[in-house]
């Protein structure tokens, strides 16, 4: 017994240092291009998931309205006891006492009975619209499971491009930086050889110590990039992404804004579908108050088996059914002009919603042609932003061979070294701005559909 307890807890000893010495599961990584991305976001993204659900859910209520129309049956028990037989005064003419009542006991102590009450539904104006009205909510739920799905692309193409922009602004530090650390090794150089001041080292030192902290801060920035991407696709935080799109894979076509005069631009845009079906839906409502003035006819039955008895032993031993079938008509012929205000209202939501399709015509032209002018003048933007890039890197360049040969100051060089770094702000910041508006126009434009 001993030998088996010393085995026991030798055994989960080791089990417990296997386990402590076994790392975690590493997080999946994911390789994505910019499809991928969005290919996933449409699976995984909530409110795309939450769209689904709504189609799933105006399916059921679709389901719900047609089941009004088909055959009603419940069933019904019940079982009494008396306590006291309830009293009926019966004239006393009856029994040979005139003008008086006499009080009598009808009933007996036990009472049970079983029934079924059946309908069907034969005319109801309101029902056959609210059956339309419930297919056409589900049509619009399918439209609304569109929008998010446009959404989710715009959100994580911009997430996507964020990426790639501050990726390469790291890169274009580390460019900076390496040719600053040469600069300043070769100034500490010079100035232990007495060519050049303590100034000079203590000049191109600050500059240096600025790109690495500048270098730091993106790397951060970089950092928070990704996880709003992963955000944006619905992708766990601590899993791993790779995107494997660069930015010289993006086209930025100067023709995608061309100037145009097509007025039905509007239709193009989900969110007018979106109001159209709005609309049907409004119209719906209007015949489905205006129904409530028609009467309602139904297929009724009934079984019902009695069963009664002074004795509760006996209480089953004798059945008394009856039963009938008929026809039930209602009409509601005076409701203090309810359905007529009723029907007033829903006719002013018509007329709203009708207001609210030509607002969006004029709204959607006016997004166009504001994302299309964004569009041109961050192209324009871009492109001076890389020619004065250029310009500072020759300028830098000028600077560092005037210096080096002795017709030019170290404030000269470090001037252009600053002009540079704000050349490579701007390029940044401009193709950022760029890439932003072209994700803008292609939205307002209509041009991305599923």
């Amino acid at each position: 017994m001993n030998k088996l307890f010393l085995t026991l807890i030798v055994t989960g000893s080791l089990i417990t240092r296997v386990m402590a010495q076994t790392p975690p599961p590493a997080a999946p990584t994911h390789s994505f291009t910019l499809a991928d991305c969005i290919a996933y976001a449409l699976q995984h993204q909530d409110t795309v998931i939450n769209a689904n659900l709504d189609i799933k859910s105006a399916q059921y209520r679709v389901k719900e309205v047609t089941g009004q129309g088909l055959p009603q049956l419940t069933a019904s028990a019940s079982l009494l006891d008396y306590l006291k037989i309830p009293t009926t005064l019966l004239p006393g003419e009856f029994f040979g006492a005139p003008g008086t009542f006499i009080p009598v006991k009808f009933g007996v102590k036990y009472q049970s009975n079983f029934g079924v009450d059946a309908s069907q539904l034969l005319f109801d104006g309101t029902f056959f619209i609210g059956l339309k009205a419930s297919k056409t909510y589900q049509e619009l739920s399918q439209k609304s499971l569109t929008r998010s799905k446009i959404q989710a692309n715009v959100n994580v193409t911009k997430a996507y491009y964020s990426v790639l922009v501050n990726d390469e602004r790291v890169k274009l530090l580390d460019a900076n930086i390496k040719q600053l650390k040469t600069q300043l090794d070769q100034t500490t150089a010079q100035n232990k050889q007495g060519f050049v001041e303590k100034i000079d080292v203590d000049r191109t030192t600050v500059q240096y110590n600025t790109l690495v902290s500048n270098r730091e801060n993106a790397l951060r920035l970089l950092a928070v990039g990704y996880q709003m991407l992963k955000f944006q696709m619905g992708m766990p935080i601590q899993e791993n992404l790779i995107l494997l799109d660069k930015l010289e894979d993006v086209k930025l076509d100067e023709t995608a804004a061309a100037q145009t005069t097509d007025t039905t631009l509007y239709k193009n845009r989900i969110e007018y579908s979106l109001l159209e079906t709005q609309y049907r839906l409004n119209q719906l409502d209007v015949k489905r108050n205006q129904a409530n003035y028609f009467p309602k006819l139904s297929a009724i039955g009934n079984f019902t088996s009695a069963y009664q008895d002074n004795a509760f032993g006996n209480l089953y031993a004798n059945q008394f059914p009856s039963s009938y079938i008929g026809l039930r008509l209602s009409w509601q012929v005076f409701t203090g002009f309810q359905h007529k205000y009723q029907v007033a209202q829903s006719k002013i939501t018509v007329q709203k919603t009708q207001n609210d399709m030509e607002n969006a015509k004029n709204g959607f032209a006016l997004q166009a042609e504001y994302a299309r002018i964004n569009y041109i003048n961050g192209l324009q933007t871009l492109n001076s932003q890389r020619r004065n890039r250029d310009l500072a890197q020759e300028v830098l360049r000028v600077s560092k061979i005037k210096y080096q040969q002795g017709v030019g100051s170290s404030i000269e060089v470090t001037q252009a070294e600053t002009a540079l770094v704000d050349a490579d702000d701007k390029y940044i910041q401009g193709l950022y701005d760029a890439l932003v508006n072209k994700v803008e126009l292609d939205r307002t434009y209509g041009r991305i559909q599923y």
